[in-house]
């Protein structure tokens, strides 16, 4: 009898998490942040140093830096801001969504140590006598009235007195400056008015220069020589001492310019010196685009993944679509409960782990379908299905997660960021992949409307064996069988061949290693028409700079990417946004990597791979056994090498978002292999005992045949991802999506090929003196003393 109450509660759960989801996905959506590359903006990685032998660079130090940092960035009115302290000495700088970036570049990076001097940077002498502090009194010994010409800096000015005005005869923008003790200023000015004027010279010798962020290289004498090279703020002539509390700078100011320079003061000076490591910056157009192609490609790979899970499972698939959809609304709810940052990267991972979520349902639907083929029942099918799935999808999971963390560890800022939600989407998808889709197919199979209908779970009722007669269940793909052991050998030489091809390829070109590793600049290009190479390369000519490389990208040729070997600095980071912004409209994106940082990312990303090898190793141990999580790594390795042999022989760009599609295809890969170790070892269990090798290549091969059509299912379902991100994404993922795609391809060959081929060799090769053999345990039947 149809219990229709169940069926009743399987469309009320269908139209809660329907009308949740219609209701509030548009609010979610619009409160996720996004990061620079949706958006514009840029990030800048800054090394913190002393700014003299004494100064130590501790906890306090660095906080006191970023405090200044957020009141510089205040003035600015940006409210996506994120300065963060990275390890001991480096603070990371991120701003979203800004339109003037070297403006805001300028404000954060400038010390803002303000210092008045004299013009040829000497102590104050007259007579060839200097003078004291004092004001009236000459210093016979001789010893310098100031340190390296210093006369007045802005320690000794009022905190916040900063405002720009206009000149009170000239009209012209001015800044004016409180300082704390008239007398002190009044003694100053009347040691510069002494200094005289010499007629012999362009400048009057008693000018007061005013410098920002006075260097060892600076010069008055050089820069007023060289006004185009000028480095000072201005440098007024002193004819009197000046007994006043107002200090008036004046110079070729804007008003724009006047009212920078007196934020900046008032943010007050950084407490250290700050180096440029790293830096990165994105057009807001280059990152609307990005968005835009991004989740197209995102939903396309999505659409595809729905319509094959429902034409290969049937109803099944379509519990599958329902759980899938609530999986993507409670990943953006859980990302943007956590203030999260959505990246480029990030969508890539939400994407990928709709195919990775999956799997879940696969092996559990896989299941059911063995049981119901069985001749069991739709009901105690579904009960088996759910029960001998769980700890497989358990281990593949945690060996991803794994994967993920070693990636959020040794990752840069992007790259935390797609290892974040990657390992958000492997936690939620194990609540609905798992715990959601056995409720709502629960519901439906308990009503008991689905007995008897094998077609409803995508089987034949010519599959269904007769359990009472003991008939057992081949398993078999496209209506076949094969032989996957017999051929060991085979693919095993197919390996080595494509191992030493591309061992002699990285040997003759090598990797196209992007600055990531290499240290340089790079510059991308949005043109509102197709472009050529020759053409970016005469525009760059044109403002005197020389590219490396320069390649064409983009659905219509109008994304231009160059390289350089040197780092720009930032007036030529502004002088290259200046000039195609105006030749084109849009601000390029440019990114700057030292070799302090390149040497690193290098450092980390081998790293990465070793950690997360070894606690793979330890995990599949522990699980398993030590023949199994060694046979594992050397696939995990195999795959690995294909990846990056394929990006040596295209030549393809090498940087650091291929690490993280590399660890990414690690995780992937141990998990569709410990899927066959898992049924190698239940087949084993069920055995009991194997003495010959003849009886263990049965047995995995059996296995291979019955996780063959979820290894199938599930590749395909996260290439479908992979593959439209590659197609249709943005070009910044393009690389990161080749990577993905062919360490998936890679990574299924080798579970079925390598493996569980490998552990059978090595394994089988002891069977003599060790053979395997599964025993009961025992029970206590009573009590013991």
């Amino acid at each position: 009898m149809v219990k229709r109450g169940r069926i009743v509660a399987f469309f009320l759960l269908l139209l809660i998490f329907a009308g949740t989801i219609g209701t509030t996905i548009q609010g979610i959506t619009k409160d996720i942040r996004l990061g620079l590359d949706l958006q514009g903006g840029f990030e800048i990685l800054y090394q913190v140093t002393p700014i003299d032998e004494d100064q130590e660079i501790d906890r306090d130090a660095l906080e006191a830096t970023v405090e200044t940092i957020y009141r510089r960035v205040d003035s600015l009115g940006i409210s996506e801001t994120s300065v963060n302290i990275e390890g001991e000495d480096r603070i990371r700088v991120q701003l979203a969504g800004i339109e003037d970036q070297n403006k805001a570049r300028e404000l954060i990076g400038t010390s803002a140590r303000l210092s008045f001097r004299t013009v040829d940077d000497d102590e104050i002498r007259i007579n060839d006598k200097s003078l004291s502090l004092e004001m009236d009194e000459i210093d016979d010994n001789n010893e310098p009235d100031t340190e390296a010409g210093e006369i007045f800096n802005g320690s000794n000015l009022v905190e916040g007195s900063a405002q720009q005005e206009f000149h009170p005869d000239t009209k012209a923008p001015i800044v004016t400056l409180k300082v704390k003790d008239a007398k002190e200023f009044q003694s100053v000015t009347k040691k510069v008015s002494q200094l005289g004027d010499d007629p012999s010279t362009p400048y009057s010798e008693n000018s007061m220069v005013i410098w920002m962020d006075f260097g060892e290289e600076d010069s008055f004498i050089a820069d007023f020589n060289n006004p185009e090279e000028q480095g000072y703020i201005s440098a007024p002539r002193v004819s009197e001492p000046l007994l006043t509390k107002e200090v008036m700078i004046t110079g070729d100011f804007t008003v724009d310019s006047a009212q920078e320079l007196a934020n900046i003061l008032n943010a007050g000076s950084l407490p250290v010196d700050m180096k440029e490591l790293y830096s990165t910056s994105v057009g807001a157009q280059f990152g609307e685009q990005a968005l835009n192609k991004t989740i197209l490609a995102g939903a396309i790979g999505i659409a595809l993944i729905f319509v094959y899970m429902m034409f290969y499972y049937r109803l099944p698939g379509v519990v599958a679509v329902i759980t899938l959809s609530t999986y993507i609304f409670l990943i953006l709810l859980v990302f943007e409960l956590m203030n999260g940052v959505l990246t480029l990267p990030g969508i890539a991972a939400l994407v990928l782990g709709v195919g990775m979520a999956v799997d879940a349902n696969i092996i559990t639907y896989e299941r059911i379908k063995e049981e119901m083929k069985a001749g069991k029942s739709t009901l105690s099918a579904f009960k088996a299905g759910n029960s001998r799935s769980l700890a497989t999808i358990l281990d593949a999971n945690i060996t991803t997660i794994l994967a993920a963390i070693v990636l959020f560890i040794f990752g840069t800022s992007s790259v935390k960021g797609f290892a974040t939600m990657l390992i958000i989407s492997i936690l939620v998808s194990f609540l609905t992949a798992v715990y959601g889709s056995r409720l709502m197919l629960g519901l439906l199979v308990k009503s008991r409307a689905l007995n008897k209908k094998p077609g409803f779970f995508g089987i034949k009722p010519s599959q269904v064996k007769d359990i009472e007669k003991g008939e057992e269940v081949e398993a078999k793909v496209f209506g076949r069988s094969f032989d996957f052991v017999k051929h060991r050998k085979k693919f095993f030489g197919i390996s080595i061949a494509l191992i030493l091809s591309g061992a002699i390829a990285l040997g003759a070109m090598g990797l196209n290693l992007g600055i990531d590793f290499t240290s340089g600049s790079r510059v991308q290009v949005l043109a509102d028409e197709p472009i050529t190479e020759e053409t970016l390369k005469e525009e760059f000519d044109e403002i005197g700079y020389t590219p490396k490389k320069v390649v064409i990208s983009g659905d219509d040729d109008e994304v231009g990417v160059a390289r350089f070997t040197s780092v720009l600095s930032k007036s030529e980071i502004a002088d290259i946004k200046g000039h195609f912004n105006e030749l084109y409209g849009s601000n390029p994106s440019v990114s700057t990597v030292s070799s302090i940082v390149g040497e690193e990312l290098v450092k980390n990303a081998i790293y990465a791979v070793a950690i997360a090898s070894i606690g793979i190793i330890i995990y599949v141990t522990i699980r398993f056994e030590i023949y199994f999580a060694l046979t594992a790594i050397v696939a995990l390795l195999h795959d690995a090498f294909f990846i990056i042999a394929l990006f040596s022989i295209t030549q393809l760009e090498f940087d650091i978002t291929i690490i993280a599609a590399i660890l990414t295809i690690v995780g992937y890969s141990v998990n569709d292999t410990i899927v066959t170790f898992d049924r190698i070892r239940e087949n084993l269990k069920l055995k009991k005992k194997v003495k010959t090798f003849s009886e263990l290549a049965e047995v995995v091969n059996k296995s291979l045949m019955e996780t063959l059509a979820r290894s199938l299912n599930t590749v395909l379902t996260v290439v479908f991802a992979a593959l439209m991100l590659l197609l249709f994404g943005a070009t910044a993922i393009t690389n990161f999506s080749f990577g993905l795609v062919v360490g998936l391809i890679a990574g299924t060959y080798s579970s079925l090929f390598i493996a569980a081929q490998l552990w059978l060799v090595w394994r089988g090769s002891m069977l003599k003196r060790k053979p395997i053999e599964y025993k009961e345990k025992k029970q206590n039947s009573g009590p013991q003393v």
